[in-house]
Order: C-alpha cells, then sequence, then structure tokens
C-alpha cells in the first residue's frame, strides 16, 4: 500500500529550507544579505537532506557519554559523542557558522547571512550549536584582552573541525564555550564563590582558579571563559582545557546532566582547583566583559527558538496538506486552517523580527540609534520568541496527532527543545527586568524604539494607538511587577511594525488585529472568520518541486 492509500503523508525531507521558506529570502535582502542568496540556497538544500535529518535523530537518540578515567586509572574527563554528532559539526563548522561573520564589516550582510544558516541548522537540530554559538560569540570578549586574542583568533577562525584533546596549537581549529552559573548563585553571578589567585611562576596574568560551575555546556571546547573572584573583584578569565605543554589542566568533568531535551548536547557539572587561567579585561570587571558573550549567545538562543517554530509549523502544514478527513485535505477544513493560519503568521512575525534584529546588531557599531536598539531589541526579542516558540511548537504537534507524538518523528524532538530557549542566556524574568534596566540606563534606548517602530509602520492607525499607548506607560514609574506586560507590548508593536513595512498584507492585518488590537481568543485557531485564512495557510506548506 502507498502513502495516498493509507491516507498517510509522504516524508517532508529532503527539501530545501531556503527556497521552501516564505520569509528568509526577502527578509536577508532588506538586510544587506543579498550577495549571499545563491550560496544559501545550496546550504538550504544540504541542511534539508534525508542525510542531516537522520543526523538530527540519531545524535539525540544516541546521548553523550561521560569518560572520567581510562582503563589504567588516570583521569580523561572526555565526552564520546555518537558519530551523527561530529557529523553535524563538521558540517556546520565547515560552512562557517562559527566564524564566517568575524572577518565582514558592518553592514556588509556577514552576520545576517551567518544568521540564516544557523536558523535553517537548527531546525534540523539544535544542540550541537552550544558550542558553535560560544565560539561565534567570544572575540567580542576576547578581544578585551589582545594578547589572548592574538594567540586564539587564528585558532578559531578556521573552518576545520577537530575534536583531539591536544595541545590547541596543534590543532586544524579550536571551539570556545563559557561557565557563568554556580549552583549556589544561579543567574546571581555576583553570588559565585570560585577564586582566583595571581600565580607568578605562569607568566604575566596568569592565576590559579578554584571552584565549580553547575553547568558548563559544550565541556568539550578548547578552552573557556570563567567568572571567578580575584583580589580586585569578579574576574574573566581564558581558562583551557589542555595546557600548552600539552598537559591536561585541572578541569574534572563531575557528572553529565540528564536534561529534558536538548540531548546532543552534553551540559556538564565542572569543579577546577588551582586551574591555570589568564585574565580577559580589566580585573574587577568580569561581567561587562563576559556580558559582550553572552548577548551574541542570546541572539543565537532567540534564532533557535523561532527555528523551532518554523520547522514544527512546517512539518504540521505539510501533514495536514496531504492528509484527509470527511472527504476533504485536513488543510481544507475551516478550523484546520484557522489553526495553521494563526500559527503561520505567528512564525512570519518572528522571522521578520529575528532578521531585523539581526541586521541592528551587525550594524551596531555604526551608530547611537542602532546600538542602543540592539541592546533593547535582543531582550524584547529574546523574551518574547523564547515564550511563543513553545506554545507553537505544541499545537504544531497537535495538528500531527498521534503521529507526532512518536519519537521517529521530529516534533517530539522539537517540544522538548522549545522551553529551553527561555532559560539559557537569562530566563524570562531575568530579561525582562534587563529591559527595564537599559530603559533607564542606557541614552536614547526608548527613543530608538519608537522611531523603530514609527518608521516601519508608516502611519498604520492600530499599531500609532498602541504606540501611543505604551509612550503614555513609560511617561509613568514602571514597576517591577509590571515588567512582562511591557515587554510583551513592545514585541506585538515591533512585530506588527515589520509585518506592515515587509510582510503580506493579510498577513500583517490578521497579525494586528489578533494579537495587537485584542481580536483574538488566545488559542491558535481563533483569528477572525472575516480574514481570507486559506492563502495564509497553505503558505505553511514547503512547496518540495
Amino acid at each position: 500500500m502507498n502513502f495516498t492509500e493509507a491516507n498517510q503523508p509522504s516524508l517532508l525531507e529532503p527539501y530545501n529550507l531556503f527556497t521552501t521558506d516564505p520569509v528568509l529570502r526577502g527578509a536577508l535582502l532588506l538586510e544587506g544579505a543579498g550577495s549571499e542568496i545563491d550560496g544559501l540556497k545550496g546550504f538550504g538544500a544540504r541542511v534539508g537532506s534525508a542525510e542531516t535529518f537522520e543526523w538530527g535523530y540519531l545524535s539525540n537518540r544516541h546521548s553523550p557519554e561521560l569518560i572520567t578515567h581510562d582503563r589504567f586509572g588516570d583521569r580523561v574527563d572526555e565526552v564520546h559523542y555518537h558519530p551523527s554528532y561530529h557529523s553535524l559539526m563538521n558540517l556546520s563548522i565547515e560552512s562557517g557558522l562559527h566564524c564566517s561573520h568575524y572577518d565582514s564589516s558592518p553592514g556588509d550582510g556577514g552576520y545576517v547571512a551567518r544568521m540564516a544558516r544557523m536558523f535553517m541548522m537548527a531546525q534540523v537540530e539544535v544542540g550541537h550549536g552550544c558550542s558553535i554559538s560560544m565560539t561565534g560569540a567570544v572575540l567580542p570578549a576576547l578581544r578585551e584582552e589582545p594578547s589572548l586574542s592574538e594567540i586564539w583568533e587564528p585558532r578559531i577562525k578556521t573552518n576545520s573541525y577537530d575534536y583531539r584533546a591536544i595541545n590547541p596549537s596543534e590543532k586544524s581549529g579550536c571551539l570556545l564555550g563559557m561557565g557563568l552559573t554556580e549552583r549556589q548563585g544561579g543567574s546571581d553571578v555576583r553570588a559565585n564563590s570560585s577564586i582566583a589567585i595571581p600565580a607568578p611562576d605562569g607568566g604575566e596574568g596568569c592565576y590559579h582558579l578554584s571552584g565549580h560551575k553547575w553547568f558548563t555546556s559544550a565541556p568539550m571546547c578548547d578552552a573557556f571563559l570563567l567568572l571567578a573572584n580575584s583580589p580586585r573583584g569578579l574576574s574573566c578569565f581564558l581558562v583551557p582545557r589542555v595546557l600548552p605543554d600539552g598537559t591536561r589542566n585541572s578541569v574534572a568533568l563531575m557528572r553529565l546532566k540528564d536534561k529534558l531535551g536538548n540531548r546532543s548536547n552534553a551540559s556538564s557539572e565542572i569543579e577546577y582547583s588551582n586551574a591555570m587561567g589568564w585574565i580577559v579585561g580589566e580585573e574587577g570587571r568580569g561581567v561587562p566583559t563576559i556580558i559582550k558573550m553572552v548577548n551574541a549567545t542570546r541572539i543565537d538562543c532567540t534564532t533557535w527558538a523561532v527555528a523551532l517554530m518554523r520547522q514544527a509549523v512546517a512539518q504540521a502544514g505539510w501533514h495536514v496538506a496531504n492528509r484527509s478527513a470527511f472527504g476533504r485535505a485536513l488543510i481544507d477544513q475551516p478550523l484546520m486552517e484557522n489553526v495553521v493560519a494563526d500559527l503561520e503568521i505567528e512564525v512570519e512575525a518572528a522571522s521578520h523580527l529575528i532578521f531585523r534584529l539581526a541586521g541592528i546588531y551587525e550594524r551596531s557599531t555604526m551608530g547611537e540609534q542602532e546600538a542602543a536598539l540592539a541592546r533593547i531589541g535582543s531582550a524584547i526579542a529574546k523574551y518574547w520568541l523564547s515564550k511563543r516558540s513553545i506554545s507553537v511548537v505544541s499545537e504544531a504537534l497537535e495538528c500531527v496527532g498521534g503521529n507526532g507524538y512518536v519519537e521517529e518523528s521530529i516534533l517530539p524532538r522539537l517540544y522538548r527543545e522549545a522551553p529551553l530557549n527561555s532559560i539559557w542566556e537569562g530566563a524570562g524574568n531575568v530579561i525582562a527586568l534587563d529591559v527595564l534596566r537599559a530603559l533607564k540606563r542606557v541614552p536614547n534606548t526608548m527613543e530608538s524604539f519608537v522611531v523603530e517602530v514609527s518608521e516601519l509602520a508608516d502611519g498604520h492607525p492600530e499599531v500609532n494607538r498602541k504606540l501611543n499607548e505604551l509612550k503614555r506607560l513609560l511617561s509613568q514609574q514602571i514597576e517591577e511587577a509590571d515588567a512582562r506586560r511591557l515587554v510583551e507590548l513592545m514585541a506585538k508593536l515591533w512585530s506588527s511594525a515589520l509585518l506592515v513595512n515587509r510582510g503580506e498584507q493579510t498577513v500583517a492585518e490578521a497579525y494586528i488585529a489578533s494579537r495587537l488590537g485584542n481580536d483574538w481568543g488566545n488559542q491558535f485557531g481563533t483569528l477572525p472568520a472575516n480574514f481570507t485564512l486559506k492563502n495564509i495557510a497553505h503558505r505553511a506548506v514547503p512547496r518540495t518541486s
């Protein structure tokens, strides 16, 4: 019996993740990455292959294994991965996801194009992207210490994946990670208890570090930026896993976390005792130094959230377009049509937002307006899109039904991954309070946001009405308890304005009426029936031919 006779859709993959996306090409053109389009088409086909999807499945089915000692009892502290994980890493690194943007100029679209590759890769498998993201974010912090940057930049800027635990100078390519949180403080890194003592025998800037880190993901990276208390306060240090003489640094992997999702990626607890590390940036200013790395990884987490949304809705759209009930395709049933259209407008708004943010971040060194908008925009997008991703993936899984609930489907994995992006690089409350701090402390922050929304919306009456409401709200003292409401309003305003300026008119009006105008039941599938939902719903179905 074939798929048609069984009333079962065929597999969606292989398909081109770039050419089938209704938003991606246009968003990249608007953010200056048009010269990369041809290369991205090829990358979309490679990532969307059946082989790459299989790597994603296998690397999560077979979780990493911690090896603390070798057969002779010597400590080795290594993590063994399934070959599929290494295949994913090799594809991402040879494609430059970790470093291609470092040599681009602000405004030339290099960072935006890199984000597009990250977006497509994360649709297939997001866990391996942790070390890719950290390496792709580390240089702004590392460059605070030119002597270290001179050594490590060439090691990062190669498209060679070399996972051997050897002297970094002998490797064809290196990856860098970070460790911030400790068990007693979590997000409150000021409560960190790790200590760093100057080590004159190690040369200038060398310290001995002792302490622990409660969550250190991708522990097979070649070095980490860690926070520890030095004599002048909380400072940032680069701690290699293997020292320049080829010996192992005193960094012990205590265990791997048994996580809900993100199972291809090893997340570890580490302890270090007199480990050698080199200070990065000014002593006592470790948080401002490492936050330069955190800000970039925060944007990657937001991109991953939207990638999960896009893949989930693509799978749901494909299913309902190729399965029938009561004599019609599911997608042509009025209520299913409403649900899929509702999901699609959410994903399109989110996609426009992340690529606008990528362009702003790339140009953030070119002027005060872009810098202020990048500062607040990354937090707004991170808060809102991470939350929306959870709901979107859940509803998409329901569209597929029982077949979406079994492990052979990608949807259970997407469902487990979605909540993590709300936790990584700042949970919801941390991010919402970060927006309040930016509004109070960073000059022109609110003005930059208002200008952005006003120019994009170009006089749209509903957007203007809500923007005036925002201005009135901000003219008063904002209480901490209202932070989430404030960020939600800003996110909806920004998304609405972007759709007015860049989206399909029917998508924009449906989003604004439902999300901004509150003509919505707060569950997917409750769009006003007066909209032309059929065309929107079919935008969710990937065109594979």
